[in-house]
């Protein structure tokens, strides 16, 4: 399968799904440690994938989002943003509306 395929098929087959330095449990830079503890704040299930591991997703991610960063969240398959989006929603409360209506109430829980 073609990379862009595996990212396309990662971002539809994940209701939400982070791409990130490290993982939720070992980020590996601040920017990511940062998205997940908001991201974790929601209390449902996410995917992640970790760039660092996964060099072809790190080269090819940017050009497939048009979003040239990392951490990147994704939602029903829309790219939702970058660290600071992520941040300043959850401040806000809108990242847990997004996640609410993205993840049903039955599958909640940390787990990922």
């Amino acid at each position: 399968m073609d990379i862009m395929d595996t990212i396309k098929d990662q971002i539809e087959n994940n209701p939400v799904i982070i791409y990130m330095k490290g993982s939720p449990d070992m980020p590996q830079c601040g920017f990511s440690a940062r998205a997940i503890e908001a991201l974790m704040v929601c209390g449902k299930r996410f995917a992640y994938v970790d760039i660092l591991s996964n060099p072809e997703i790190r080269a090819n991610l940017p050009t497939y989002a048009n979003w040239p960063t990392f951490p990147q969240l994704w939602v029903d398959g829309e790219l939702v943003g970058g660290c600071d989006i992520i941040t300043e929603m959850s401040s806000n409360g809108e990242l847990q509306a997004v996640i609410d209506a993205a993840v049903p109430a039955e599958t909640g829980g940390e787990a990922r």
